[in-house]
């Protein structure tokens, strides 16, 4: 399991070291991420409609994403405030905000996604062949060209180091969580690894997921991606509600996706002044959704 651990871990860390200066590359590397989450959540959806007792394997996948997103919520959402009385920011916006219900929609693509794969397997007479095997390997090219991106996001260490509301916010929600995915394991009686596994994908639900689901099988992946795509859908919600009087809790909620998918609404509703914190925030979770997952993956072998 160690090997199996590095090898999934090896191609983010090569991603990483490789400088993309070309912006048509650049841009096309984007394009493939997306297309390959779309490809293993349809695998995902696969591998679901395979498992024996399906109406109650659907059931724990959803006991274990109402337990997670309760728990971790509950932990982050005690903790976030303090740092908005301890160093306080004004956000304002005169921008319009933007449509949400456009972003929710991009989300809830992604569930019909999984359910396609889903739907195809029941309906099919057959198995498909090899689908663990496929989406192994399109998840080793997915983390490569993720390292690329994590490499090439424009922010360097200095940066990230100086930007201390940003850091301290990461670094809150990844303790917070874990606490919450020590409840949770403890609640549903699973080994603790499990738990702070599941806890350590910060809002990132196609990555977090496809981990999961690799390591523990369709019904972990299932309940990750659920899990981290419903505190996604939460935080759009809510970020234009609370973010001018909680900045910085509301941006701590987003968790990962701070850098890039509720970006734009924390932008248009929070103002200038809350991008520069969402944006290291969001690139600290990022960069350790994989590495924390696959950490206590390799503990729990």
């Amino acid at each position: 399991m160690y090997s199996g651990v590095f090898m999934i871990f090896l191609p983010l860390v090569v991603g990483y070291f490789i400088a993309i200066k070309n912006e048509s590359l650049h841009h096309r590397i984007n394009k493939s991420v997306s297309y390959l989450i779309y490809v293993i959540l349809f695998f995902m959806g696969l591998s679901l409609s395979a498992l024996d007792n399906l109406g109650s394997n659907l059931q724990t996948i959803a006991l274990f994403t109402f337990t997670f997103f309760v728990a971790i919520g509950t932990c982050n959402l005690a903790a976030l405030p303090f740092i908005d009385r301890w160093m306080p920011i004004e956000a304002h916006s005169k921008a319009a905000p933007l449509p949400i219900y456009m972003m929710a929609l991009e989300s809830a693509k992604l569930i019909l996604i999984v359910g396609a794969g889903l739907l195809l397997g029941l309906i099919l007479p057959f198995k498909v062949p090899y689908i663990s095997q496929t989406s192994e390997g399109i998840l080793l090219l997915l983390l490569f060209f993720i390292g690329i991106q994590l490499r090439n996001s424009g922010l360097t260490l200095k940066q990230i180091i100086l930007n201390k509301r940003g850091m301290i916010i990461a670094c809150i929600i990844v303790v917070t969580s874990w606490l919450g995915g020590v409840i949770s394991a403890y609640i549903l009686d699973i080994p603790l690894t499990n738990g702070l596994a599941m806890a350590s994908g910060f809002g990132w639900y196609s990555l977090a997921g496809i981990l999961m689901g690799d390591a523990y099988g369709p019904v972990y992946g299932g309940a990750s991606f659920m899990l981290e795509l419903l505190r996604e859908l939460v935080a759009l919600i809510t970020i234009p509600m609370f973010i001018r009087r909680y900045p910085c809790t509301t941006i701590g909620y987003a968790g990962a996706t701070a850098m890039d998918f509720t970006l734009p609404v924390i932008q248009s509703t929070g103002g200038v002044k809350c991008v520069p914190i969402a944006i290291v925030s969001g690139f600290i979770l990022s960069l350790l959704v994989p590495i924390l997952m696959l950490f206590f993956i390799s503990l729990g072998a």
